[in-house]
């Protein structure tokens, strides 16, 4: 039996990776999800591509590791989001120990964008401070919900809405004056 797993589900590559040790499963998972993992750690770094390149390995490495305490109530991808997003605040903590506990204070000093500098979502998003920006990434981009993202980040809903709150303010501050323009034009 030599065919491609390409067309497999998750479950099954998984399981082959688990019990066989196959190269070939964990390559195809491997290639089915490091894009998006990639991107997800992109953004939430703030557009740092070597820390994101380490974030991807280093959230592969994990998930091999645990593997077998995977119980699949939930889609291989998301699961793996999970261990990036734990990786990045690690990261995060060493940096900062307090990155998500950000005060209001901080979104105020969010600098000003001259009105002429055209700024995009992602450019936007790497300029906010990282709790804001983890909490907007999660919960607008990836579609998870406050108690989900709550538990991942180990704090309250309230804080979780808090920073969205935040998050999404200095986003449009960020965004601003090109934004109105637009709106006014409409």
């Amino acid at each position: 039996m030599h065919h491609e797993p390409a067309g497999a589900s998750d479950q099954d590559l998984a399981a082959k990776v688990l019990n066989e040790g196959d190269e070939r499963a964990f390559r195809t998972l491997y290639r089915r999800h490091t894009p998006y993992l990639y991107q997800f750690a992109l953004r939430t770094l703030g557009g740092d591509e070597q820390e994101a390149e380490d974030v991807v390995q280093e959230t592969w490495i994990r998930g091999v590791e645990q593997l077998e305490t995977f119980r699949w109530d939930a889609g291989l991808r998301t699961w793996l989001v999970a261990i990036a997003l734990n990786v990045c605040r690690g990261r995060f903590r060493r940096k900062d120990a307090g990155w998500i506990e950000l005060t209001d204070a901080m979104a105020e000093g969010t600098p000003p964008v001259s009105p002429d500098l055209t700024i995009d979502l992602e450019q936007a998003l790497a300029r906010l401070p990282a709790g804001y920006r983890t909490v907007v990434l999660l919960h607008d981009l990836e579609g998870y919900r406050h108690e989900d993202i709550a538990r991942a980040l180990g704090t309250t809903v309230g804080t979780s809405k808090s920073q969205l709150f935040h998050g999404r303010r200095a986003l449009r501050r960020l965004l601003g004056s090109e934004r109105q323009s637009e709106a006014s034009a409409s």
